[in-house]
């Protein structure tokens, strides 16, 4: 499962977090360094990621990726205070990338990503895990917000 897990990570949020904003920094030529506050947004956006994606497997017996999903609902770490906390660290990331480079471009595909990524949550996954996890779940969401607030 740790392999599964691995690529999960490199195609999902690997992606779009690293892969897509590095190659549109290299292809616009914003490689300077313009403002290193943004790197912190950056790495917390990291960090968050991380522990989220290692809830995922360890606590939800799973992956982040579609095709090997958690067993269990998941309550604990950043899952107790946002119901998405991997989608809001790879919003917090693309904010980074686009506030350290300078970046109108990037800054406009993070809000590009982030009504995507309401959007599936709203369709797509919340449908799902209610019926997965049905009053489990009722639960969950009616004590812990979809984002942070």
């Amino acid at each position: 499962m740790f392999m599964r897990a691995l690529l999960a990570f490199l195609l999902l949020p690997g992606l779009v977090a690293f892969v897509l904003p590095v190659a549109w920094l290299r292809h616009t030529l914003h490689l300077r360094l313009l403002h290193p506050s943004g790197l912190l947004p950056l790495l917390l956006g990291v960090a968050g990621l991380l522990w989220s994606v290692r809830d995922f497997y360890v606590f939800g017996k799973g992956t982040l990726a579609p095709w090997s999903p958690p067993q269990r609902l998941l309550q604990i770490g950043l899952y107790r205070h946002s119901r998405n906390p991997m989608y809001t660290a790879v919003v917090l990331i693309l904010l980074g990338w686009a506030g350290a480079f300078a970046s109108r471009d990037l800054l406009v595909c993070t809000l590009g990503a982030m009504i995507g990524f309401h959007l599936r949550v709203v369709l797509s996954e919340e449908p799902h895990l209610a019926r997965t996890h049905g009053s489990a779940w009722a639960q969950y969401a009616s004590r812990v917000p979809r984002w942070f607030w």
